[in-house]
């Protein structure tokens, strides 16, 4: 089997699941991204998981972060995964932010979920943590640094 040429532009989708119709958040962390020199698909609102998950593969993403600011986090993000799993693509590495209560982020951490970022994180922080686990720098393979952030991506 021949090797596939290494992608040297990081590539994320930005998604808004569910209800929740504030993305504000989100549109500031794809632009964030795409100044960085990211390519981001930014998908809009109203969301289902099986529509981000589609979207990932379609695009080969390298990751998805979710911004949900509803309350339905855990929901949400446990569909994600089981559908990135179904699917042979739990390669791609899941993150998010928004309104997410510190007591729930050790449970997103054990679904599969690398990063929340709650509110008060800066562009800068998440940006860097994206580069560093989705770039050059992170290897396949290698775990992706979890816990909470200070902010949101939300």
């Amino acid at each position: 089997m021949e090797a596939q040429e290494a992608r040297s532009t990081i590539r994320v989708i930005v998604a808004k699941p569910g209800l929740d119709g504030h993305d504000r958040g989100a549109k500031v962390v794809a632009r964030a991204l795409r100044d960085a020199g990211m390519e981001v698909i930014y998908t809009g609102l109203h969301q289902t998981p099986e529509q981000i998950v589609e979207t990932a593969i379609q695009e080969d993403a390298d990751g998805i972060g979710l911004s949900v600011l509803s309350g339905a986090h855990m929901t949400l993000f446990q569909r994600l995964m089981t559908l990135l799993r179904e699917r042979d693509a739990d390669d791609i590495l899941v993150f998010g932010g928004g309104i997410v209560p510190e007591a729930d982020i050790a449970a997103l951490r054990e679904l599969g979920v690398a990063k929340i970022f709650t509110p008060g994180a800066s562009t800068h922080e998440i940006v860097s943590w994206v580069r560093a686990n989705l770039g050059e720098c992170a290897e396949p393979g290698e775990p992706a640094e979890t816990g909470s952030g200070a902010g949101s991506a939300g």
